[in-house]
């Protein structure tokens, strides 16, 4: 969707697909080419303009779409071994076409001066300047990305790899490292990252059914008492709960982290709250017998997200499932009676299942 425009991008997919991935419309189905063979269109994305009521831009592809993202001059598609990039217009114009390494996730980001998405080889990032076109290469991770997202200030980059212990970020003027946010120490798949609305504070979610908050390293110098999660925690909760993670100091080491020649774990940032989120258990495809385990059609890895964050504000924080019991949670972020900083959950509310 695009911010608060009227505007939605609508991808076909599930088991009965408002708009097949596996065909278009009648006069689009297949398309004749010079040599007698046909081009089957596999990917179609739909443009809605909710004021209008009615479909304003149709786009076609040879293969499954991932991921759209809409911004008010551009609109980035991602398939899986390329990004495609066209201006918001009618007819939409072609600008650019990128090839990227595997991207079976559809990662993709779009800020109001930059596109992000993965290079031609695992691991790394390209960086392109919407204005100019200029493309920078980030060499962010050994191995494939998980998740990626731009702050709404547009000046850092996160990233995470399929390994899920670090989340790296970047400066997207220089491309520079900017700092090392480690979840753990041991493997887990990354679910989710987002920034906040300040772009002061990171959020992270795993299959460890972990949230993770940090202070973004560019942003740590800043007090305390500026911090969006500064505020007292008494008056939203009347007191800490033992689901609410403590604050660990960055530097979660201590003294071990200044001794030299230690391993990097010891000298890492860490979160500085944490909290319980619930994952549920995967959904079924709705078919019976062996076939019940088979990849949801039309949905990046075949299955419905789980652990997706929004910041409703700097305090807040939603993460949502897709579990057989599907829920959303609201955490609230403040400080306890002791000064530190805590995550707590505030409330939830099923909206799949009984």
């Amino acid at each position: 969707m695009l911010g608060r425009a009227n505007y939605i991008a609508l991808v076909g997919g599930g088991k009965q697909p408002k708009f097949p991935q596996n065909k278009v419309g009648k006069a689009l189905a297949s398309i004749l080419l010079g040599n007698g063979s046909r081009l089957t269109i596999l990917g179609q994305v739909i443009i809605w303009d909710d004021a209008k009521q009615k479909a304003v831009i149709t786009l076609e592809f040879r293969s499954p779409v991932n991921r759209v993202c809409l911004s008010r001059s551009r609109i980035v598609i991602a398939l899986h071994n390329s990004v495609h990039v066209y201006a918001f217009s009618v007819p939409p114009e072609k600008l650019s076409i990128y090839e990227t390494a595997n991207n079976p996730l559809g990662l993709c980001c779009l800020g109001s001066k930059i596109v992000a998405f993965p290079g031609r080889t695992p691991g790394q990032v390209q960086l392109v300047e919407i204005a100019t076109g200029n493309i920078s290469i980030i060499p962010a991770h050994s191995s494939s990305l998980r998740a990626m997202e731009i702050s709404p200030d547009g000046e850092v980059l996160a990233t995470a790899s399929e390994t899920g212990t670090l989340v790296r970020t970047f400066s997207t003027s220089n491309c520079a490292r900017t700092g090392e946010l480690r979840r753990g120490v041991d493997h887990a798949v990354v679910f989710s990252i987002a920034i906040s609305p300040s772009s002061r504070l990171l959020a992270l979610t795993s299959d460890k059914s972990t949230l993770h908050i940090f202070d973004l390293p560019h942003l740590m110098h800043g007090t305390r008492s500026d911090s969006p999660a500064g505020r007292s925690l008494r008056s939203l909760n009347g007191s800490i709960g033992a689901d609410g993670g403590e604050e660990g100091n960055n530097k979660k080491w201590g003294l071990l982290g200044k001794i030299p020649l230690m391993p990097r774990v010891f000298s890492d940032i860490y979160s500085f709250a944490s909290a319980h989120f619930e994952t549920d258990d995967d959904p079924k495809s709705g078919l019976e017998g062996p076939a019940e385990n088979v990849p949801i059609p039309g949905i990046p890895g075949g299955k419905p997200k789980k652990g997706v964050i929004g910041w409703a504000d700097d305090h807040t924080i939603l993460v949502i499932g897709a579990g057989r019991d599907g829920r959303w949670e609201k955490f609230i972020l403040g400080e306890g009676d002791d000064g530190r900083r805590r995550c707590i959950r505030q409330g939830w509310k099923r909206y799949l299942g009984s």
